[in-house]
């Protein structure tokens, strides 16, 4: 197993990606804290994986919240003595507004998940990856993240934002044993834009990126990121640090 009695804390763990992620987590032998804001989901999915013979832990949280994010990381080091891998995928969508359809409020909540989550869930890792002179950081980014065609302008800059976060983190912590990488997938068929979301769609944008949209090659399952993220875990990817490993069956490579 690539993962035995490795330590993962994987966030937005309820559905889609961070399911399937943590899944793959536990069948490779780790330890996993599941958190997600939905506690009912995030509980189901860790009974299953209890049910196979895994060990799960369920954690309640909003990754926007300091505290919330400091639980789930003191709960993984309560649970299972320490933290080896920490898997960042929480995130929210926009609706395609442009920058000149953004609404303060709205802009200050896809930042908080998507970055500050990111930032305050790494920052909380850290020490106890250098105090053990190891762990993993895996950021769940998008394509959204390497253009501006693949979302609005809020979401694309939050995904700019956590590439960046990324090689920062990176680089900066190289040499102590730590690697940063981030996954971007593409279209992945997840909830993350569900029917009634879609139904709100900023006109303006959403006819912009239907432009990107209609070259992509087909939608991804969550099962598909998961082993990427399975590979960035594991010692397989030991010589791999600050990258961006895009999954999105050639989208970007035509738009």
């Amino acid at each position: 197993m690539r993962l035995q009695d490795k330590v993962a804390v994987v966030t937005g763990a309820a559905s889609g990606m961070g399911k399937s992620i943590a899944e793959v987590y536990a069948n490779e032998g780790a330890k996993v804290v599941l958190v997600d804001l939905n506690f009912e989901g995030v509980e189901e999915v860790a009974r299953a994986i209890q049910n196979t013979g895994g060990e799960a832990k369920a954690v309640s949280a909003n990754v926007a919240k300091r505290e919330d994010v400091e639980n789930m990381i003191d709960t993984a080091v309560e649970a299972y003595g320490t933290l080896d891998i920490l898997v960042n995928n929480a995130g929210i969508m926009d609706l395609m507004e442009p920058v000149g359809d953004i609404v303060d409020d709205k802009w200050d909540q896809i930042m908080d998940v998507n970055v500050k989550g990111v930032m305050m869930a790494t920052r909380k890792a850290v020490p106890i990856f250098r105090e053990q002179g190891q762990g993993t950081i895996i950021n769940t980014a998008s394509t959204g993240g390497l253009n501006g065609a693949h979302a609005g302008a809020s979401y694309a800059a939050s995904k700019h934002a956590v590439v960046g976060l990324t090689k920062n983190t990176a680089f900066m912590y190289a040499q102590e044993g730590i690697r940063c990488n981030a996954i971007a997938p593409g279209a992945v068929e997840t909830n993350i834009m569900n029917e009634e979301a879609m139904k709100n769609v900023n006109q303006f944008g959403g006819s912009r990126t239907r432009l990107a949209q209609s070259v992509i090659p087909r939608t991804g399952k969550p099962e598909e990121i998961a082993k990427v993220a399975l590979f960035l875990a594991s010692d397989d990817s030991s010589f791999v640090n600050g990258d961006v490993i895009v999954a999105d069956a050639g989208w970007t490579a035509a738009f």
